[in-house]
């Protein structure tokens, strides 16, 4: 089929081919693209194609235009496509290629094509931040009122102050897991006032050098900002005027660690004297701390250095030592002896316990873990509280090993769970006029912990395996006297009559 050229001559296709409404076609097929413009239409369609495609294509169309172009011969086209509509681009005006990486246009600042404007990434403005809150260091422990008591008007006052949203979960431990979803800065002001509010707090002091509190302090107090958000710490610098060297961190225990470590490395930043980072594996930090810190202490000591070890809780392996040339050497010499002669003689297992049960092995801020390294020499290394995993990992000289695991078993039983079943109804007779059945019970087994769930026939029961037994056996001999003595039905009443049933002041 020939292509029909600007200077062709025109008549009227046939209706046959385009239908009524178009008063002039103009058709072009190259090799590659076939170009179809439709002027009373207003549309042009592209088709990019093999040739044998396009041959085939334009097969229906081709004996209509050959026919229709016969008539060109005697007729000039006027007026049918103006000079600047009848314009056909390139192929490569058409399609400009995508830029080529490192082209020279991208070195001048100019776009290599079309294509060359460059686009920036788009960072996510919203985070999302999970922590959990132990046992032991929640403020309000009352379960019962789980979602409707303190800790939820806490909440709620704090989403209100910070624009980040907040939702509460009850762990297996009943220890709180709590989700902060926001902007970085409003999540990070919302954890400061979480754990400012919702965990008991503790204090601690870090000594350093008085000439370096100005360094803690940052430009317009910047970086102290930056640390108690990073912490969700108070920290409390002297007054210049104060002689004191000592700054006051309060918070949690880990969150404490965690500003002490900071503090104590902005210092060694600053120190003249010689500065030296060990990275050691973090699995080995316990034996060179030594139980309760006391062998870092010692090290101290004797060399005269300032040894930092990162606490538990912060992932980072980096040992940081400082102080004078000598002192810095010999503590770097004493530790990578210990490190070498833990890494050579010991070994490990592995061994799965149920999730609830690892706070009784960490105990009360890590006593428990302190306790079995200090009898039996071995590290027991505990998976973080918000991972799933049930894997504890003990690691020490293989002789030592047996007698380490048998205390780890001891320690995740001797604390057990029970549920006692008894109706919901009766649930406030079994605590009694102002709780003075459970109340009993809780004098004589003060560690054992009772909790009623509110719509749900069970009492759960937690504490050391002989007091639950016995309370569990006091529970249950309140439960059969009341079953003896008491019936429970529900009776369907009108509201407009509860009124009068209540009496006035609740007479009736």
């Amino acid at each position: 089929m020939q292509p029909i050229a600007s200077s062709a001559k025109a008549s009227t296709p046939p209706p046959s081919m385009f239908g009524t409404n178009h008063v002039c076609v103009y058709t072009v097929t190259c090799q590659t693209t076939l170009l179809h413009f439709s002027l009373k239409g207003a549309e042009t369609h592209t088709h990019t194609e093999a040739p044998s495609v396009a041959a085939n294509w334009t097969d229906s169309l081709a004996i209509d235009l050959l026919q229709w172009n016969n008539g060109l011969k005697d007729q000039e086209i006027t007026g049918c496509v103006p000079e600047d509509e009848a314009y056909i681009p390139t192929y490569l005006e058409a399609f400009p290629p995508l830029p080529e990486k490192g082209a020279p246009g991208e070195k001048s600042g100019e776009p290599a094509s079309a294509w060359g404007s460059k686009i920036r990434p788009i960072k996510a403005s919203v985070i999302t931040q999970v922590f959990h809150v132990p046992l032991e260091e929640r403020r309000y422990k009352d379960n019962s009122q789980f979602g409707e008591g303190e800790e939820a008007k806490v909440c709620l006052d704090i989403m209100h102050r910070t624009g980040a949203h907040i939702e509460l979960s009850l762990a297996k431990d009943q220890g709180l897991s709590i989700m902060v979803t926001g902007k970085l800065d409003s999540v990070m002001k919302a954890r400061k006032e979480i754990v400012a509010r919702l965990q008991t707090q503790a204090s601690a002091t870090v000594a350093i050098p008085k000439e370096h509190h100005r360094f803690v302090i940052g430009k317009n107090g910047e970086k102290l900002q930056e640390l108690e958000l990073k912490t969700a710490t108070k920290i409390a610098i002297p007054r210049p005027d104060d002689p004191s060297a000592n700054i006051r961190i309060t918070g949690t225990k880990e969150g404490i660690e965690k500003a002490r470590h900071e503090i104590l490395l902005i210092s060694a930043e600053q120190d003249k004297r010689a500065v030296e980072r060990l990275s050691l594996e973090k699995a080995f930090h316990p034996f060179i701390a030594g139980v309760h810190n006391r062998l870092v202490q010692e090290l101290s000591q004797e060399t005269g250095a300032r040894i930092s070890i990162p606490p538990p809780s912060l992932p980072k392996d980096e040992i940081v030592i400082t102080g004078e040339k000598e002192a810095v050497a010999l503590a770097v010499n004493r530790i990578r002896a210990i490190y070498e002669d833990k890494k050579r003689k010991t070994t490990t297992i592995s061994v799965e316990v149920k999730k609830s049960q690892h706070r009784y092995i960490i105990g009360p801020k890590g006593n428990t873990l302190q306790e079995i390294l200090e009898a039996t020499g071995v590290s027991v290394e505990m998976p973080p509280l918000d991972s799933a995993s049930e894997t504890i990992i003990l690691r020490g000289e293989p002789d030592k090993l047996g007698p380490a695991l048998t205390q780890v078993y001891a320690k995740a039983k001797s604390v057990m769970v029970l549920e006692v079943s008894a109706p919901a109804w009766l649930h406030r007779f079994i605590i009694g006029k102002k709780g003075q059945n459970i109340g009993r019970i809780t004098q004589q087994l003060p560690r054992v912990h009772i909790e009623f769930t509110d719509g749900e026939e069970r009492i759960s029961l937690e504490g050391p395996t002989e007091e639950v037994e016995q309370a569990q056996a006091q529970i249950q001999e309140i439960i059969n006297d009341l079953l003896v003595r008491m019936d429970y039905t529900e009776v369907n009443i009108d509201q407009r009559f509860h009124r009068h049933l209540i009496g006035k002041n609740g007479a009736n």
